[in-house]
């Protein structure tokens, strides 16, 4: 059905880009609805591809980009056909397609209002036969977009009286409530959008049991349970497109999301100590400064970053050698530091660069309509630089050279890939293989996922890390960590990270994070504010007139402990943690310590996630399904089994009003007073707290004090919170190479007996019962 139009981008194209058929398993069946065609394929027993199209072709084709077609297995389901419709069913799950329904002559009203497609109508029951959800509806409405004749594709699914959404990517509106039912999220990768950058990963995930990943990388309206109807609607395709999960735990739907489109790897080590930032370490002397500092004061850290504008000029791929005329030896001081390095690399290229040419006329940017290179952003200030077209295999392969040759090879350990949004808004031009409308969410999986292959190429048994900006369906694969992108350094923006984290963790991207602090400038203009729990006098010619940024920051640095990366970072003139006064100080390195000390815990939750597809910081109600009260809290999560976790997010706060879901009690981790669940409870938060519980029946392995994870770390404690039995799965490896998928590592399995009060797995680590 798709005309493409005859533009030079689109002349070369010819069948090197289009989807072969032979590439892809036969779906299970192919189904003729008089007039629609409906493909079913398995991504094994809870897990079904459906694709509808008025076009057979276009439903044989496949799935479309950060699917994995090898991973389609059949084997677990049977076909049966009926005069009452066609029957898909394995153990976990059962779909149903319903006949065509008889000829009818259309009424007049019909006539004129009716959508022309065949109807398709398709339900879907879960392992206990209860029917979960029900397509009710698709769509293909013809359209241009950007020269080409194409159509806007959508879906409608059925709503139940109590259900819940969650995932959908990152999306920064909401202040705390989690749930999206009601609303309306436009899915597209948006830098600019005016609560925070938006990120889309069309993967959603309903309290129902069962998730859908939308298998379309245009501009996309996701529609939550409004006036009865969850749908999808995209801008650009030929089909409709999609894949239902099911399960009766997060568990079994992550597992299925991951036979989908990926595993998470487990990251080096290093990636969940202290991550120190600043937009900019503006020399080579002012980086060795900070890190030796860290050193001196004896604040454990793992990784200094390297931010922008190290380069002669944007596109330029150096590194200007009158800020930093050692970068080998600057690298290999930090290592003899026990710390490691990032460095960023961006995919912009200014027309005066020493390679514009040579990418304009290979054609390895981003053009416009005409086949000309686009340059710059004409609605922003940073009007300079093509864009590398990261859809062009040759265009990420010079990426990747470039940036191995001439930076990497300089000693840094990892690359930050910035702009992967991309920042050069592709709406209106040209990719390679296709319109940026078309694939307007598709750079950060292409762009990211190419570097990181060849970097594991490259060196084979040192496990990839990217920094990155964006991402897509798969790109929990690449081994990025992602954030949050360049927030402001406001008590709002901080509200916003937590119920924003929360969506973007259930979209199956486990490592999320932000700018520990917010990134843009700090405001000169003087804050009205309650008056500041910390003493700014001594932090001036950092915050100025921000009188509460200190505590701003220290409150930050308390949720930051409790991410699944900890990284410090923004647009200031300092910004390590001795540099917002002594007593903003205290306090970060006191949480610092404690990240440290919670390394051994953090880092067995990187194997449960590794294993089950399922992200370690997530929002109640993934365990806490059956209590109803949790369905829409987003201030507030658990951080892997044992924590609680609810960060002060108003200024001048000094207590907070704490859900304890029901089902469990609960221990305050400062005072290890234990509480019944069920209820809201007032929690002191003095400065130095954050309202912190321990799940009773948890047990927790405490690391002993290290400056670094590049140091072994031994278990000093193992702290026991009674009230139930339970079990904890203590894994470690070398936290560096790729033995790990050997099977070459350790697991202790602790079990602790709450009838005879009793620890046993845990070897010669001293035990500690708290309350006892």
């Amino acid at each position: 059905m798709r005309q493409l139009a005859t533009t030079p981008v689109f002349t070369a194209l010819a069948s090197a880009f289009a989807f072969s058929t032979s590439a892809f398993a036969a779906p299970i069946a192919t189904l003729d609805r008089d007039g629609a065609f409906v493909s079913i394929e398995a991504y094994g027993p809870n897990v079904v591809h459906v694709t509808i199209a008025v076009d057979k072709d276009e439903v044989l084709k496949g799935p479309g980009y950060g699917i994995l077609p090898k991973n389609a297995d059949n084997q677990a389901f049977r076909h049966a056909p009926g005069k009452d419709g066609d029957v898909f069913t394995s153990s976990a799950m059962t779909v149903r397609v319903n006949p065509a329904p008889p000829p009818s002559v259309p009424t007049q009203g019909q006539k004129y209002f009716a959508p022309s497609l065949a109807p398709v109508g398709l339900q879907v029951l879960n392992a206990r036969g209860e029917q979960v959800v029900s397509l009710t509806g698709w769509e293909m409405s013809p359209q241009t977009v950007n020269t080409e004749k194409t159509f806007q594709v959508g879906a409608s699914f059925s709503v139940a009286r109590d259900e819940h959404y969650y995932g959908m990517g990152q999306n920064q509106e909401s202040m705390g409530p989690l749930d999206l039912r009601g609303r309306v999220l436009d899915c597209k990768h948006w830098y600019d959008a005016p609560a925070g950058e938006s990120v889309c990963v069309p993967f959603m995930v309903s309290s129902k049991g069962y998730g859908i990943v939308w298998d379309n990388p245009s501009a996309t309206r996701f529609v939550a349970g409004v006036n009865g109807r969850t749908g999808f609607q995209s801008n650009v395709g030929e089909r409709v497109s999609f894949f239902i999960i099911t399960g009766a735990t997060p568990e079994e739907i992550y597992s299925g999301y991951a036979r989908v489109t990926g595993k998470t790897p487990i990251p080096p080590k290093s990636a969940f100590g202290l991550i120190q930032s600043k937009a900019r370490y503006d020399s080579q002397q002012e980086l060795m400064r900070v890190a030796k500092t860290y050193r001196e004061k004896k604040y454990p850290l793992d990784i200094m970053v390297l931010d922008w504008f190290y380069w002669t000029r944007m596109g330029q791929m150096d590194i200007d050698p009158a800020q930093f005329p050692d970068p080998k030896g600057m690298n290999q001081q930090l290592h003899d530091m026990g710390m490691e390095s990032i460095i960023s690399i961006w995919p912009r290229y200014e027309t005066s660069s020493r390679y514009f040419n040579e990418l304009d006329h290979k054609g390895y940017l981003l053009k416009d309509k005409d086949g000309k290179t686009v340059d710059g952003l004409p609605f922003r200030s940073d009007r300079t630089g093509g864009l590398i077209d990261a859809t062009n295999p040759a265009a990420r392969k010079w990426f990747w050279e470039k940036a191995r040759d001439n930076i990497l090879s300089q000693g840094f350990d990892y690359p930050w890939l910035d702009e992967t949004e991309p920042d050069l808004v592709p709406s209106g031009f040209f990719y390679l293989i296709g319109s940026g409308d078309r694939y307007h969410n598709l750079f950060p999986l292409l762009h990211v996922e190419g570097v990181a292959e060849n970097l594991r190429a490259w060196k084979p048994n040192k496990r990839v890390l990217i920094l990155s900006r964006a991402a897509y369906l798969g790109s929990q694969r690449s081994g990025a960590l992602f954030w949050s992108s360049d927030i402001k350094p406001t008590w709002e923006a901080l509200a916003r990270q937590v119920p924003t984290g929360l969506n973007m963790t259930a979209s199956g991207i486990a490592y999320w994070g932000n700018d520990i602090g917010g990134w843009q400038k700090l405001t000169q203009v003087k804050s009205d504010v309650q008056h500041p729990l910390l003493d700014p006098s001594d932090a001036v010619n950092v915050v100025g007139n921000y009188r509460d940024y200190p505590e701003l920051m220290t409150r930050w640095f308390q949720y930051g402990t409790f991410l699944p990366t900890l990284r410090l970072h923004g647009d200031r003139k300092e910004g390590e943690i001795w540099s917002f006064g002594k007593q903003a100080e205290a306090v970060m390195a006191r949480f610092n310590k404690l990240r440290y000390e919670l390394i051994p815990y953090i880092y067995s939750q990187a194997k449960y996630t590794h294993d089950t597809g399922a992200p370690f910081m997530r929002p109640l109600w993934m365990d806490f399904a059956s209590d109803p009260n949790v369905a829409n809290i987003g201030t507030q999560y658990m951080f892997g089994p044992a924590f609680l976790v609810a960060p002060v997010t108003q200024q001048g706060q000094t207590s907070k009003d704490v859900y304890l879901p029901a089902g469990a009690d609960w221990y305050n981790f400062w005072t290890n007073e234990k509480l019944s669940g069920g209820r809201w409870v007032k929690v002191a938060a003095p400065i130095d707290q954050i309202p912190l519980f321990v799940k009773a029946g948890s047990i927790v392995p405490v690391g002993a004090a290290i400056q670094s994870t590049a140091t072994k770390q031994a278990i000093a404690s193992i702290n026991v919170y009674p009230g139930k039995s339970g079990e904890f799965r203590l894994y470690d490896d070398d936290g560096v190479s790729y033995d790990y998928e050997k099977g070459k590592s350790t697991v202790a399995v602790l079990k602790w007996d709450d009838a005879a009060g009793k620890l046993s797995g845990g070897g010669a680590a001293p035990v500690k019962v708290i309350g006892r």
